[in-house]
């Protein structure tokens, strides 16, 4: 259990900070324990009261000698006393008045002793149950709220800790990571987790108003039942002699003199760097700041949807994807991090990736999918993927990052669907005029080996090979999105 901190540093974020850390070091328990003692304080005071009637009860047998047990009841000092107002008019003077009262009685009757457990003392026994009940109630809603808290901001921690960790690596190792690994990668598992020990935090403290704001009513009902019961005492006492009348009326009137909220505001007072302020606002993850949140490995080359070609049903499908500093070619299914873990779908490490050429809004991409870790990569196949763009500038500004980041290039253009027409279908077209198959990739590995010169030549044909039309600028890419350089 963490060590409960001073009432200031304890509740900084509620003072509306607008950059708040991910961690705070605050005690999730410590509003919860503030209100325990304070449920102890009141059945402690109720059970004074309890012993204060029973022992009356006794004292009327044996009257006037016997009443001293009486006095002994409420001779100590309140439990947990710092609670109360020592001042005048609240509880902690109710009960020096009982004491100096009770002093002055010597005389008591059978009768009165009968009726004082038989109407007034279950008054009492009621109000310490519910007091009990409350704890009770109190250690199950908000202290399971503050566990829930502590879990997920331990989950949280640690993976920012592993965020840390891969960063580091990233910065050493040149940017030589897996994809699990990759530092953006986790920055998204990091505002994921960020965003449910968030949800719970802001969950357990509205519980903890809720509560805050209960106990207010909670405490005037138990001053109002106190005030009650000591009514009733005294309707019993008051057949006594009129001296043994005077005492308790002044008793009794000292406990009706206490104001509802009396010390319900002097607690309020005391406690103001403890207790929630309801009306700061809520924490939110636009605020939260985290290490390494904006380190240049999580910042990515390029981003957007494009659509990619299906290998059973040969249609598209459009996804998010993403082209990150450590050359990886991520694909998820949105690009919202709250929704799910985002977990790419499909990953390509580009150096071992051959790219081909772009031909208007399309390109292709032959590599393996490193997404399954190490056991999955090594079992893994090598698949020529389409890709499509929503056009021609968007496909030749993806083409171009990918084809820094990727292994090889090659000259094959992606397959293209050409239209035929009943003219046309008259003359068989010669082999040479046939569409180009899709991007032949198998023997470029073996006559790269054989022949640098090859693959430096194939590097250099794609603008030769490609229609004129889809043909990428050598020049930096430029974005189909005004003002938003890589965005799709």
């Amino acid at each position: 259990m963490a060590t409960p901190t001073s009432p200031t540093a304890s509740r900084t974020y509620t003072n509306g900070s607008v950059d708040d850390e991910a961690i705070t070091g605050e005690d999730t328990n410590e509003v919860t324990k503030l209100f325990h003692e304070r449920l102890q304080a009141w059945k402690h005071a109720v059970g004074y009261l309890e012993d204060y009637i029973s022992a009356t009860e006794k004292t009327n047998h044996a009257h006037g000698k016997e009443y001293e047990k009486v006095l002994k009841t409420v001779s100590h000092p309140l439990k947990e006393g710092e609670h109360f107002d020592q001042s005048l008019g609240g509880i902690a003077g109710v009960f020096e008045n009982i004491r100096s009262n009770t002093q002055g009685i010597s005389n008591a009757h059978y009768e009165t002793a009968k009726q004082l457990k038989g109407s007034i003392l279950p008054i009492f026994e009621r109000l310490h149950t519910e007091i009990k009940n409350k704890t009770k109630e109190l250690l199950k809603g908000a202290g399971k709220g503050s566990k829930a808290v502590d879990k997920a901001r331990n989950l949280t921690q640690k993976h920012i800790e592993l965020l840390g960790q891969r960063t580091a690596t990233f910065d050493s190792t040149g940017g030589k990571l897996s994809a699990a690994d990759d530092p953006y990668v986790l920055q998204r598992g990091v505002m994921h987790r960020l965003n449910k020990q968030i949800q719970e935090e802001n969950n357990n403290r509205q519980d903890l108003i809720s509560v805050q704001n209960a106990f207010a009513q909670f405490e005037a009902h138990v001053i109002q039942t106190i005030q009650h019961g000591m009514g009733q005492f005294m309707q019993v006492v008051s057949t006594q002699c009129e001296q043994t009348k005077s005492m308790y009326g002044d008793m009794v009137g000292k406990a009706q003199a206490v104001p509802l909220d009396f010390e319900w505001n002097g607690f309020i007072k005391r406690n103001t760097g403890v207790l929630i302020d309801p009306s700061a606002p809520a924490r939110t993850v636009s605020n939260v700041h985290f290490p390494n949140q904006n380190h240049r490995a999580t910042q990515p080359l390029i981003a957007g949807s494009l659509e990619r070609k299906g290998k059973i049903m040969r249609s598209y499908d459009t996804s998010y994807y993403v082209v990150t500093p450590s050359k990886y070619l991520h694909e998820f299914k949105t690009d919202d991090d709250f929704a799910k873990d985002p977990v790419p779908e499909l990953s390509l490490f580009l150096p071992d990736c051959i790219v081909g050429a772009c031909v208007g809004q399309k390109f292709n991409i032959k590599g393996k999918d490193v997404s399954k870790g190490k056991v999955g990569n090594t079992f893994s196949m090598s698949h020529e993927l389409q890709f499509k763009a929503h056009t021609p500038q968007a496909a030749s500004q993806w083409w171009e990052i990918v084809r820094q980041a990727a292994g090889q290039v090659s000259g094959e253009a992606p397959e293209t669907s050409t239209p035929t027409s009943p003219v046309a279908s008259k003359t068989s077209p010669t082999p040479s005029e046939k569409q180009p198959a899709p991007l032949q990739t198998q023997d470029i590995e073996d006559k790269k080996e054989a022949s640098p010169t090859t693959s430096s030549a194939a590097r250099a044909t794609p603008s030769s090979a490609e229609p004129a039309s889809g043909a990428p600028s050598s020049g930096a890419p430029t974005s189909a999105v005004e003002g938003e350089p890589g965005k799709y």
